[in-house]
């Protein structure tokens, strides 16, 4: 996979205030509604034969899109070997595997609030390189709108790869949830708006009013501690009530989306391979 705004890509050797500048260039570019190349209802962790048997259960879109494979959906997420990081990527069409990828690559700057994209952007950019097939959906460890300039990591990758793209983070960068999160039932979620930390970007507002992503409580146990929610935003060509639709369908058994949970666990399989 090579992306398509080369000129947009986080690069190292950048200034603060030239890495925010490229951020506004960026969230400029953004398409915070939907673009997709394939329709939501197709996305699902079930094989084609299990859709096949739920037909009659399905609704007519629902029908539609199931009778289609389903898109590619790459998960990503990464492992840190010192001063290098490991990028996994893993490609899922509907519960199979289709691919793996990934890349060791040097990392330039620490982790700094806000600016993610810019240490671990080049390195995933590394392992998308990697791969044979071109995914339909990216899923990325980290924000998409959910950010201070409204370009988070997903957001940033998204925008480069010119590929519809989502943010999951397990923390709240910034924003302000409807409701109060704690304790919620699984399924719950509600929206996450624009504050006074978040700045409005070219054609995009940052008032009260505006929906930057959402709180998603996508598992919740009787038998353990109380699970807090995820923090779900667009990052390229989608909005942000579809954005935690798509995650809600790509959940399984973990509270991570099954493609970032599978990322997760290749990028700690492969970080062995280079350990002593």
């Amino acid at each position: 996979m090579r992306p398509a705004r080369p000129d947009l890509a986080p690069r190292p050797g950048l200034s603060r205030d030239e890495m925010e500048s490229l951020q506004r260039r960026v969230a400029e570019t953004a398409v915070f509604a939907d673009d997709l190349p394939f329709d939501p209802a197709a996305v699902s962790l079930a094989s084609p034969e299990t859709e096949h048997q739920t037909l009659t259960e399905a609704t007519a879109l629902d029908a539609a899109a199931a009778a289609d494979s389903p898109p590619l959906v790459a998960g990503i997420d990464q492992s840190f070997l010192d001063d290098r990081a490991l990028s996994a990527v893993v490609v899922l069409r509907g519960g199979e595997v289709v691919e793996r990828a990934h890349a060791v690559s040097d990392l330039d700057l620490p982790y700094i609030p806000g600016l993610l994209s810019f240490r671990e952007g080049g390195p995933i950019l590394d392992a998308l390189a990697e791969l044979d097939c071109d995914p339909d959906l990216l899923v990325f460890d980290g924000s998409g709108r959910i950010h201070f300039r409204q370009a988070g990591l997903a957001t940033h990758l998204g925008v480069v790869c010119d590929a519809p793209s989502i943010g999951v983070a397990k923390s709240l960068l910034c924003g302000t949830p409807d409701e109060d999160v704690n304790g919620r039932p699984e399924g719950w979620r509600t929206p996450i708006r624009a504050d006074d930390s978040v700045d409005a970007v070219g054609g995009h507002p940052a008032g009260s009013e505006t929906t930057i992503g959402y709180a998603f409580q996508s598992r919740q146990y009787d038998s353990r501690p109380v699970v807090n929610p995820l923090y779900v935003s667009p990052g390229h060509r989608l909005s942000a009530a579809t954005t935690v639709d798509l995650v809600s369908r790509l959940s399984g058994s973990y509270k991570l989306p099954e493609p970032t949970r599978l990322a997760d666990a290749y990028a700690d399989e492969a970080k062995a391979q280079y350990e002593d």
